[in-house]
Formats: structure tokens, sequence, C-alpha cells
């Protein structure tokens, strides 16, 4: 009878299905919408590998890989994250891949209670708070300090910064009305629909390109791969452009 059962035990295991593997993937914070909507559809392709996502600015994402975080895909929104990554080891260099491209836009919110008409109005007085993205560790702000300073502005502005930890901080003081004006992507600024208004985009003078890459190390390296190809490809792509992003 004990072997009956055994047997029975066994194959009822063996008919279980195979439990999905979970993959996590670091993501810019600007990534979220696009990247929740991709889970849907690569599970369709790939029901044997589970996406577990994590959105923070790019900075921060390093950060906790260099403590040591499981994560197996990196995605930045910009190059320089990604090259601090390369130069740490912590990515397989040949699966980098450019897979989309965004623009800096100065931004207000809904009504424009400070009426800013164009960069130059920032300087004004009825301009109290502006919002930028910390420079030191989300790329949003590396790109909104490096524009501002090529214009001149950046030390006269600077006792109106309203530092915050992500584009998504920004876009959240936008869109409370909290700030007077915000520096986001445009990918950003479409999320905030009606709350937000884009008043210019903004001269940068490198790309706001961002690169994908598989972590070195990642216990699931193929699945990783696959995902990567997935965002690159042609699927991945239509997904990315319905939020506004661009080829690179």
């Amino acid at each position: 009878m004990k072997k009956i059962l055994l047997t029975l035990a066994i194959a009822l295991l063996t008919a279980l299905p195979a439990q999905a593997a979970d993959l996590t993937v670091s993501a810019a914070a600007s990534l979220t919408d696009a990247f929740n909507e991709m889970k849907p559809a690569f599970a369709k392709d790939h029901p044997d590998i589970n996406l577990v996502f994590n959105f923070a600015a790019s900075g921060t994402l390093l950060s906790q890989m260099e403590k040591g975080a499981p994560v197996d895909v990196f995605a930045s929104a910009d190059q320089k994250t990604m090259d601090q990554a390369v130069e740490k080891k912590l990515i397989d260099v040949p699966t980098r891949a450019n897979f989309v491209q965004n623009a800096l836009v100065l931004s207000v919110p809904a009504g424009n209670p400070a009426k800013v008409k164009d960069l130059t109005g920032l300087a004004a007085a009825q301009v109290k708070r502006i919002a930028i993205g910390n420079p030191d560790s989300v790329p949003v702000g590396r790109y909104t300090k490096a524009a501002l300073t090529k214009l001149g502005q950046w030390d006269a502005l600077s006792p109106k910064f309203v530092m915050a930890e992500s584009v998504r901080q920004v876009l959240d003081y936008l869109s409370r009305g909290e700030v007077d004006a915000g520096f986001v992507y445009a990918t950003d600024a479409k999320q905030g629909g009606d709350k937000v208004k884009v008043i210019v985009e903004v001269p940068v003078e490198t790309p706001v390109i961002y690169p994908i890459a598989v972590v070195t190390g990642s216990a699931h390296a193929k699945d990783a791969a696959t995902f990567v190809s997935f965002v690159t490809g042609p699927k991945g792509q239509a997904i990315l452009a319905k939020y506004g992003f661009k080829k690179p």
C-alpha cells in the first residue's frame, strides 16, 4: 500500500507544472509604466519566466547592485551610470544594448500658476520652487544640470531647486502643484496627463539614450538575455513607443 501511495505521489508531482523562475529587472524609474505593460506580453511568450521589477533612480539601482543585490537585468536612463557599472564589472558587456531615446522637458503644474513661458522665465520672482532630480544619483538631474550650466542659469537658479530622488518624484511634485516648475523626461510628462503641462523641450549636448544589459553573475543569465532581446525586439519596442519613447 505504501509503495502504491508513493508511486501516486511521484506521479502527481511530476504532473504539476514547473514553477516560473523569478527574473529580477532593475530599471530606471521612467520605465515604470512601459515595463509594467511589457510583463503580461512577455509572460505570454515566456510563461516559464516571471518578471520581478525594481524601479528607482539609475544611481540608486547601481548602488544596490554594488552592495550585492540579486539582479539579473539592469536598464539605465543614461550611459554614464551604465559605464560605471562596466567599470565595476557589474554587467556582462557583450549583452549591453541601447534600446530607447527620451527628451528632457521643462514642465509646470496644470494652469501654470507662475506663468512660466520659457527657460529664462525661471529667474522670475514668482518662480520660487523648481524640482529637479539630484544630479549625484538621478540621470535626469545630470541632464538638467548640464543644460542649465551651458545656458549660464545653474548658479542663479540653485537657491530655488527642490532636489528629488527620482524623475517620478519630480513628476509627483508637479502633479500635486507643490513646485512652480520641474525638469522631467518627455515620457514622464506624458504620464502626468492633464495635471502637467510641457513648456519646452530642453536642448542637451548628450542624447538621452537608455542602455540595458545582463548583470554579471546572474543566476538566470539565459532568461535575462531573453528579456533583453524582448525589450530590443519589435514587441518591446512597440510598447515603449506607446509611452512616448523613441528609437535610439
